[in-house]
This record gives C-alpha cells, structure tokens and sequence, in this order.
C-alpha cells in the first residue's frame, strides 16, 4: 500500500458586516469526471514542484477568482483510501479569508453558495469537509485558539 498527498483543500471564509462568518462552497459541474454536481470546499491537485500550500492558495484564485487577503495552514489533514490503486491519501488543509463575497468560479463548477456554517454544513457533500467547517468555527469563536494557525504568506 501506498500514502500519497497529491491533493490540497481549503476552505474559504468572509466576515459579513455584522460579524458573522460566512462560508464558500462550490457545485461542481454536471460534466465532472469525478463526484458530478456536489457541493465540496476548493480541493485541487498539487502540479509537479509545487508545495501544498502553493497548490491551495492557486486553487482559490482558480477556482473562485478571490486573492485571499489572509492565508493560513489548519491543523488538519483529510485522508481517504483508494482501491483502484490501494492508497492512502493524505491531504493537507488550508484556510483563505476573503475581503469580499464576489466569485468567478471556473469551468470546474456550475454554482457557488455562501453561508452559514449551518448552511454550509448542509450542502457540503463530504463528511471530512464538513468537519473542517465545524472544526474551523470553534476557531473563529475562540480568539486565543484563532493565534495559533499558522498564517502563510504569499
């Protein structure tokens, strides 16, 4: 068996004007060779000589056209296991705080939603994903465990 990372996430948030959190996820198109029409936060591939976080942050602004005004690593790795091939994947996970709520998403998705962590909770198709939303919330909440992300910055 083999461990792999050849995939990034990261979730993608805002704060509203009254100081909620709000969260991006994205449709992905009906054509989707893979997983057609959920709802998922950005995941992408990491390109040959690029690092985990370098795949994450080009993912964002590919797939969503935000620049993250903040960028930070998450205490968190998404794993899955794949038959075809009898591999673990581990993969890293990244968080990107937006400074606007204006989307362009790419070929790869057909819609995009912001919401409440309730409402993105609701929509994310992956269990893993929606405990990083989860996981990442008690964060916001807590402006002590907030200081402990690492920010990245590019």
């Amino acid at each position: 068996m083999k461990v792999n990372t050849k995939f990034a996430e990261c979730l993608v948030y805002n704060i509203k004007p009254d100081g909620t959190p709000q969260y991006l996820v994205l449709k992905r198109s009906s054509t989707a060779y893979v997983y057609p029409d959920i709802w998922q936060i950005v995941t992408g591939r990491i390109e040959k000589g690029e690092s985990a976080h370098e795949c994450a942050f080009r993912e964002v602004k590919e797939e969503t056209g935000i620049t993250p005004k903040r960028f930070f690593v998450f205490p968190k790795i998404n794993q899955f296991y794949t038959p075809k091939s009898d591999a673990v994947n581990l993969v890293p996970v990244f968080i990107a705080e937006a400074d606007t709520d204006d989307v362009t998403i790419s070929y790869e998705h057909s819609d995009f939603f912001w919401g409440s962590i309730e409402e993105a909770y609701e929509k994310i198709y992956f269990v893993t994903q929606k405990e990083i939303v989860q996981y990442f919330n008690g964060f916001l909440k807590d402006k002590e465990l907030f200081k402990t992300l690492i920010e990245i910055k590019l």
